[in-house]
């Protein structure tokens, strides 16, 4: 099979690209460490991969083999048998090496101890997701960073207007506590993020706050465009990531938005941008831990 990129046309020099996560519970993760990079090394991978006692999370890229390879024997780690894993194709490495580091958090969240392994909330299939945010007794929830939000977002959802992903854990209780003053005691809550991995922590932690019935979106804002067709969605906008296309609209294709030099904030092609109270705001990285 011809590999090809995000718009169809043939890679000649196929790089394979993978970003993937796992919530799981390594009791030992330097010694994990150690095995993974072996591996790496072994199969001459490029691209960082974040170790934690909550689980894996990350890209790499190689050739098409060794990256099947290094993605069959990561599913041999505790708990990672059914590791998350979202696929491209690049001309080139988009990395200059590769990385194996050990860190407290696979996506800082800096809400102490959370178990997204177990813990989490319920999946919901993007063929049903629709159904559940149309329920007008169904909170919606964007957990993403502010300059992702403004790019698009599911329509009726709110938006924490948060910086970082940390500020969320304080919104969060903010806002139950509001709902418990306006006698919504028993709140049904939906959570999403661009691919999952932040919507699994984010609803653990409600689920950790005592909110019973919360869901999230399997696989994602990206999965939902993949799979669902435009005349039938209920996104708005664009979806924001974390490499050279900006962002992605239905079918995954590159939307044409761009990132302004000023404030390094996203904006549309026929957008009339102004940087304007971006000052001074958290700029986007081009790659970040939070790509899913």
């Amino acid at each position: 099979m011809t590999a090809t990129d995000e718009r169809g046309n043939p890679v000649t020099t196929p790089i394979r690209i993978a970003a993937l996560y796992r919530f799981a519970h390594f009791d030992d993760p330097p010694a994990i460490r150690a095995v993974i990079t072996g591996w790496c090394a072994e199969l001459g991978m490029r691209g960082t991969l974040l170790l934690a006692r909550e689980g894996i999370n990350g890209t790499i890229s190689g050739t098409e083999a060794a990256v099947e390879a290094l993605v069959a024997r990561l599913r041999t780690l505790p708990g990672c048998a059914g590791l998350e894993v979202k696929y491209a194709w690049a001309q080139a490495h988009p990395f200059g090496k590769m990385k194996v580091k050990v860190k407290r958090e696979i996506v800082t969240m800096n809400a102490g101890e959370l178990d997204p392994a177990h813990n989490a909330g319920l999946y919901v299939e993007p063929q049903d997701w629709n159904a559940l945010i149309a329920d007008p007794e169904t909170i919606l929830i964007d957990t993403r960073n502010d300059y992702e939000v403004s790019v698009g977002t599911f329509a009726g959802a709110i938006d924490p207007k948060i910086r970082t992903f940390s500020e969320f854990p304080g919104w969060f209780a903010r806002e139950k506590k509001r709902w418990a003053e306006e006698g919504r005691a028993a709140p049904k809550v939906a959570m999403f993020c661009t691919g999952g991995i932040r919507c699994e922590k984010s609803t653990a932690l409600a689920r950790e706050m005592g909110v019973e019935e919360v869901y999230h979106l399997k696989g994602g804002i990206l999965k939902y465009l993949e799979e669902i067709p435009e005349n039938q969605s209920l996104w708005q906008g664009n979806c924001f990531v974390f490499d050279e296309r900006v962002s992605v609209k239905h079918g995954l294709a590159a939307s044409g938005d761009t990132m302004c030099e000023e404030c390094g904030w996203p904006f549309g092609a026929e957008d009339d941008h102004d940087c304007a109270g971006n000052e001074g705001k958290k700029k986007p990285p081009r790659r970040a831990a939070e790509s899913f």
